[in-house]
């Protein structure tokens, strides 16, 4: 047990070191002057380096050699950081630390051009990102698929092509939904009115605090791109504000709170070990979607959210909690995809899927990659992006290098619609709390079942424990169905 012990003791320091480097992209994204960003480029590639000398450190692959696990939670402490110290010792430092320098100036550069609408100076920074993905990915795969080794770093055990079959799946029963809805000849009216900043910011806490949301361990800050940040004692969350539109702030801290919950409710005995963090990507997202759209869509939460906002600015902008509830679920076909109604959003992961797979595999060139975009939203939504922002801008996620990233929001949902069926048979007073503003029963379930065990199940096996079959998209697909068929008298 003394290897073990040692072990876990180094491994503590790395998970503290791990989490100061995530602080740093919390304050470049919330806090930090926008002259500083070349230095915090370097702050972030030197913290870096030193991260990956301890994950390749000699001494992890003799301890790990000689360690023994005492029960199954060591052995879960063990897989993780033998898979972390193999992947790492297969990418040389020097790459590692320019994949982080590089794309830490290229986030403020993002957010700069995204302002501007300028592609033309953004596309050369995100060629040099993805110059540098695809050799760490060659470094990964060793002979195999590119993005495969990428994806694997979000969803382990995934593959590309488990996700296109996936895709193919849902993608017939999405579109003739969308289709049906579209067809019905009923358009719910969006809100009308103007959101004054600070009220939307009062009501996002206000929202926060009603899912349970830990304040001494956390906060809410403004950012370009909603996103949450940490975990143990320590989890953050940020929104956006947009006057003429409440549920971009509120939904998005919604999602966001679903996330830091998952950290925050993570058994602390886990705190600063491998599996003192979420399993995976596409678990992390099921909690935030299940959040967001199940609970916080819903009519019973919508009623009571309805009530909120006229009691926060003498206005819901909606007649009554019906057209509210509406108007939260209205099915349009928009551009953004963090705006996106339940039965788009999965239509706008699978076109960036498409896309970045192509990226990384070197069929699609970054310079043609606007026009790609495009053509492919034209032909999926059928309407023409009017602005970059309101296209390939839109999303941080390739400004980070998170190639791969993408196809783990669907996964998310998958996951998602599996638990909320398991969820609804194990809190039958589910919606009459939901309409008193009451997530209790559900979010006390979710850490129960799934949050409570960070990383130390497989994802798959964790979401089977927690609803009792194997994930699939059945579920997901039946909610939408039922949800929107009723919706639009379909």
């Amino acid at each position: 047990m003394t290897a073990y012990a040692d072990l876990m003791a180094f491994q503590r320091e790395t998970e503290a070191l791990s989490l100061v480097a995530e602080r740093l992209g919390w304050d470049q994204e919330t806090m930090m002057p926008p002259a500083a960003a070349d230095q915090r480029g370097e702050e972030i590639a030197a913290l870096e380096g030193v991260l990956h000398a301890r994950r390749t450190d000699p001494r992890v692959a003799d301890w790990l050699e000689r360690a023994k696990s005492a029960d199954d939670i060591g052995a879960a402490q063990l897989r993780l950081i033998r898979r972390s110290h193999t992947r790492s010792a297969k990418v040389p430092a020097r790459l590692a630390q320019d994949i982080a320098r590089q794309t830490s100036t290229a986030q403020g550069i993002w957010a700069e051009c995204r302002a501007r609408d300028d592609v033309a100076t953004f596309l050369p920074v995100l060629a040099e990102v993805l110059r540098l993905k695809r050799e760490e990915a060659a470094c990964l795969a060793g002979g195999g698929d590119l993005y495969d080794a990428l994806l694997d770093d979000y969803e382990p055990g995934a593959t590309a092509a488990t996700v296109a079959a996936m895709f193919d799946r849902m993608r017939p029963r999405l579109v003739a939904l969308r289709g049906a809805i579209l067809g019905s000849g009923r358009d719910p009216a969006s809100l009308t009115g103007s959101f004054a900043k600070e009220g939307q910011m009062a009501l996002a806490r206000k929202v926060a605090s009603a899912y349970g949301y830990d304040w001494s361990r956390g906060r809410l800050d403004l950012a370009v791109h909603p996103f949450s940040s940490g975990s143990g004692s320590d989890s953050r969350i940020t929104t956006r504000v947009v006057e003429a539109d409440p549920f971009n702030c509120l939904y998005s801290t919604i999602h966001e709170v679903g996330h830091s919950s998952y950290e925050l409710n993570i058994d602390p005995r886990y705190a600063l070990t491998p599996i003192g963090r979420g399993v995976s990507m596409g678990v992390h997202e099921s909690q935030s979607r299940i959040y967001e759209n199940q609970l916080g869509r819903s009519r019973a939460f919508a009623g009571w959210l309805f009530e909120q906002m006229q009691a926060q600015f003498g206005t819901a902008g909606a007649a009554d909690a019906d057209a509210f509830y509406a108007a939260v679920n209205r099915v349009r076909s928009g551009y953004i995809r963090t705006e996106a109604d339940e039965v788009h959003y999965n239509l706008h992961v699978m076109m960036r899927f498409d896309l970045e797979r192509a990226l990384v595999s070197g069929d699609l060139a970054v310079g043609d990659l606007e026009a790609a975009w495009n053509d492919r939203f034209r032909s999926d939504f059928g309407v023409a992006v009017d602005r970059p922002s309101h296209g390939l801008l839109q999303d941080v996620h390739w400004s980070c290098g998170l190639f791969g990233y993408f196809p783990t929001y669907t996964l998310g949902n998958l996951y998602a619609g599996c638990l909320y069926g398991a969820m609804r048979r194990a809190v039958p007073s589910l919606d009459m709390s939901l309409a008193q503003g009451d997530t209790s029963g559900a979010t006390a379930w979710l850490r129960d079942t799934v949050q409570r065990h960070g990383g130390r199940y497989l994802p798959q096996d964790l979401i089977a424990a927690a609803t009792g079959s194997a994930p699939d998209e059945g579920p997901l697909l039946d909610y939408l169905e039922a949800k929107f068929g009723a919706l639009y008298r379909l």
